[in-house]
């Protein structure tokens, strides 16, 4: 017999995941690490660090992968520790108190939906401000003790990791999540099994697990379609935030709007309203009208249930940010649903059309927000009048300024994004209230109080703490990318706390104008390269990868920075998370925002900056129109000077370099003999105490109850109250209108008694009177008279609108008489609009039948 050399198989290896055994006790730690309510309590943060924290930073600060990751040794003797066990126990006392508080049922409960939430870099389902703002939101809302439940998705691979190339290209990086290792938890159903809810698509089903995460007192549900039961065109359904094409991007929205009201059904989960946070959830409607029409209601009656419950928000004027399907894509996935409801295709496709009736319109997911929902929002004022404008011709009897489209400012959450140095100094100087009271103007106006000099120190502090984290963090990554190691220890030698930083961090959207800057090169290098006055920028944000502009001008930024005047002075920093931003908004002096007006639809990371004690420099857009104050922060007009945006970037970029040389630098360095500038710290006091109660969560929470929750859930309540009675009633005065509305007739129009053509002096009251046979409906008409103008820029502008007043009935004859007069002379454009008039609706576009007539019937 031959004796081989070697004789081995292959191996066959099986993969095994090992967890450490967390002693008894320390239990309480990980009870603590699975709800996200240690992201925004510092002393939960500071715990799980000091437990090992060389572990603690390479785990990417993630509690469950450090209780994981930890040998069972060392886990061992920290459970023999009293110091730590001490610790613990103070804080899951305080976690307990705060999480076990119930939900107050005063307040109408809410369900809320969103394609990303931003609640820690820990979690990658998000990608930027819409996300942390809905993240922000759920938070704000556990604070406020709300009866809140939101849905979205858990993604594999999430947003992308941006590392960048050495030629500065943006790389993009999606590595997949274990989601063992996340804080979350599957949800089991009653028959002990993980939770699958089926959604339908085309002829068959998609099925998603159900993830919970506990954020504080709140659950977010998360749908999963990674898993064997789907095949492998439906797994990456959940693979990618924004990923994939257009067919990709609808099943998503499928998922999201019909599978989260499965989810909630699966749950057995009910709430007063339903919010949806941007058009991606917009199909919670479709599932929803579905649901009341199998009871037995009529689509009418279904929708008048539907709407009065639904809240649609919207984010952005930019057209990109509004989802528009072909009809054969759209009708492929959904084109079983119209029987559903009750109603045709073509009427489906119309509630998504601006222009119902053109069969060449694809369906715009927005558009059926807005014709599914009571109400709907911007999220600042001036996004509001954007809005108004953008959505007017979905309500085309009504000029944009009639329109119900209201607005809340966006708000972050302030103990998410305040540096513990600042939360400490205003425990110690503001009233025990303050965390209860976040919006209370007076509690702020305390900052005044406190000495300039520990204004300043706080600032330096959280300076320094900034550039230790750039050295620390990205100098592996810059020699790697950068190439010659020599001019990457200069870069980080050149980094200077005691500079003037200015940082700008955000999405690399062209008209986010992150060029601007660079528009004269000159002049920017004698600014940065000022000996004694120095001043240095810091950069960071990613591009979406299909975005060729934005990826651009990141490209361009990187090679502007490694020019030698340029070292050193403008730095771009890569993969912008959560993480970062945090270390940004609190650790430089300003924070610049420059968007081409007004395009800017909120823009919160100036908001974040302001709760730190950094002064904001931006465009009068988004938040900043409004929060805006004389010595506390600067601005540059919302006034547009030329209509080619070429020479509009170049007057900004000027007046940026004029307010840096001439306002901002010497301010800054307009220092005493102790060090800091008086001056500059006033105008931090400004900022903290005149605007930052006014941008907090808490606000913006308390607004959506105010101006839209309340109102809605009571009216909600109403239509459904005896079995739906008065939704039903509602429903079938609408389609008694419908039915006569093209048999009503004007009978006559006189002015002073006479009819014919409206000539008028100003300041002269005229009897205006009309006549209409309503053809069988009982005062189902109101009546007004409409003037306009034209403005400087060729729009028509209403002037005023006078309404009418019933002052007989004869039959079916409807006499209506109003007064009407001009206080000023000139030329007006007048007419009269007829419409229908009932006290059960929201308002006027929510039925918008509207028929103009004028004199001359």
């Amino acid at each position: 017999m031959k004796v081989k050399v070697s004789n081995v198989n292959v191996p066959v290896w099986n993969e095994i995941t090992v967890k450490s055994r967390i002693p008894e006790e320390l239990k309480k730690l990980s009870e603590i690490a699975h709800n996200i309510w240690w992201s925004w309590d510092s002393e939960a943060v500071i715990l799980f660090r000091d437990l090992d924290p060389v572990l603690w930073k390479e785990v990417g600060l993630n509690p469950v992968t450090l209780l994981e990751r930890m040998s069972f040794e060392k886990l061992e003797a920290l459970s023999n520790d009293k110091v730590i066990i001490k610790r613990m126990n103070d804080l899951y006392a305080r976690f307990k108190e705060y999480v076990d508080v119930k939900p107050d049922t005063n307040r109408p409960s809410v369900a809320y939906f969103s394609m990303e939430y931003g609640l820690s870099s820990v979690l990658k389902i998000y990608s930027g401000g819409l996300g942390v703002l809905a993240g922000d939101y759920l938070k704000e809302a556990s604070d406020s003790n709300v009866d809140l439940c939101a849905v979205g998705f858990l993604y594999r691979y999430g947003y992308f990791n941006q590392t960048l190339s050495m030629d500065g290209q943006q790389i993009a990086n999606y590595e997949a999540q274990n989601f063992g290792s996340l804080p979350l938890e599957r949800v089991i159903g009653a028959d002990g099994q993980p939770l699958v809810v089926s959604v339908p698509y085309l002829d068959y089903f998609v099925h998603a697990y159900i993830w919970r995460v506990n954020v504080g007192r709140v659950s977010l549900y998360l749908m999963d379609t990674d898993n064997e039961m789907n095949s492998e065109f439906d797994r990456p359904i959940t693979h990618q935030l924004y990923g994939g094409d257009w067919e990709n991007r609808l099943k998503q929205e499928i998922l999201l709007g019909i599978g989260g009201m499965l989810t909630l059904k699966a749950l057995g989960i009910k709430k007063d309203i339903y919010h949806c946070n941007e058009g991606h959830a917009a199909l919670i409607n479709v599932e929803r009208i579905c649901d009341y029409v199998a009871t037995g209601l009529s689509f009418n009656e279904a929708i008048e249930l539907v709407r009065a419950s639904s809240l649609y928000t919207v984010h952005t004027p930019v057209p990109a940010g509004h989802d528009y399907f072909d009809e054969g894509l759209f009708g492929k996935y959904m084109g079983g649903y119209p029987k559903k409801m009750g109603i045709t295709w073509n009427d489906l496709m119309d509630m998504g059309r601006n222009n119902p009736g053109d069969s060449g319109e694809r369906f715009c997911m927005s558009v059926f927000a807005c014709n599914t929902s009571q109400e709907v929002n911007a999220v600042s004022w001036l996004h509001g009048k954007v809005s108004q404008e953008m959505f007017a011709s979905i309500w085309k009897g009504y000029f944009p300024e009639e329109s119900h489209v209201g607005y809340v400012t966006n708000g972050v959450h302030f103990p998410t994004w305040t540096a513990t140095e600042w939360k400490k100094l205003y425990a110690k100087y503001f009233d025990a209230s303050f965390m209860y009271d976040l919006s209370n103007q007076k509690i702020w106006e305390a900052i005044y109080n406190v000495p300039d000099q520990e204004i300043w120190n706080t600032r330096i502090t959280l300076k320094n703490k900034l550039v230790d984290y750039i050295r620390k963090q990205f100098r592996d990554t810059w020699l790697n990318n950068q190439g010659d190691p020599s001019r990457i220890v200069a870069l980080l030698n050149k980094i200077n706390p005691n500079a003037l930083l200015i940082g700008f961090g955000r999405r690399f959207a062209t008209y986010k104008r992150a060029h601007l800057l660079f528009t004269d090169l000159d002049r920017l290098s004698k600014i940065v390269n000022n000996p004694n006055y120095p001043v240095q920028f810091i950069f960071t944000g990613k591009a979406h990868p299909h975005d060729g502009a934005g990826q651009g001008l990141i490209r361009r930024i990187i090679e502007i920075s490694r020019r030698p005047e340029f070292l050193g002075k403008i730095i771009f920093l890569e993969n912008y998370d959560m993480t970062l931003a945090r270390r940004l908004v609190s650790g430089v002096d300003i924070w610049l925002n420059t968007p081409t007006r007004p395009l800017e639809a909120s823009g919160t990371s100036g908001e974040k900056a302001l709760m730190n004690g950094v002064l904001n420099f931006s465009v009068l857009d988004g938040w900043w129109l409004e929060g805006y104050r004389e010595n506390a922060g600067w601005a540059l007009t919302e006034k547009v000077t030329y209509q080619n945006q070429e020479h509009q970037d170049q007057l900004d970029a000027a007046t940026i370099y004029a307010m840096l040389e001439n306002e901002i630098i010497p301010l800054y360095y307009d220092k005493n003999d102790d060090g800091y500038s008086p001056k500059w710290v006033q105008f931090v006091k400004n900022s903290i105490a005149q605007i930052a109660p006014h941008y907090t969560m808490k606000r913006q929470l308390d607004d959506y109850y105010i101006k839209f929750y309340n109102k809605q859930a009571k009216r909600f309540h109403v239509l459904a109250d005896n079995k739906n009675a008065k939704a039903k009633e509602l429903a079938a005065w609408k389609e008694a209108v419908v039915d006569k509305w093209d048999t009503i007739e004007v009978k006559s129009v006189s002015v002073n008694g006479e009819s014919g053509k409206l000539i008028i002096e100003s300041g002269q009251d005229y009897d205006v009177e009309v006549v209409i046979d309503e053809k069988g409906l009982d005062n189902a008409i109101g009546v007004e008279i409409v003037t306009i103008i034209v403005d400087k820029d060729g729009k028509q502008r209403i002037y005023s609108t006078d309404e009418f007043e019933l002052v007989k009935k004869d039959g079916d004859l409807f006499t209506f008489k109003t007064k009407y007069s001009l206080s000023n002379a000139g030329s007006f454009k007048v007419a009269f609009r007829m419409y229908p008039k009932n006290i059960d609706l929201p308002h006027r576009q929510d039925f918008c039948y509207v028929r103009w007539f004028n004199l001359g019937v």
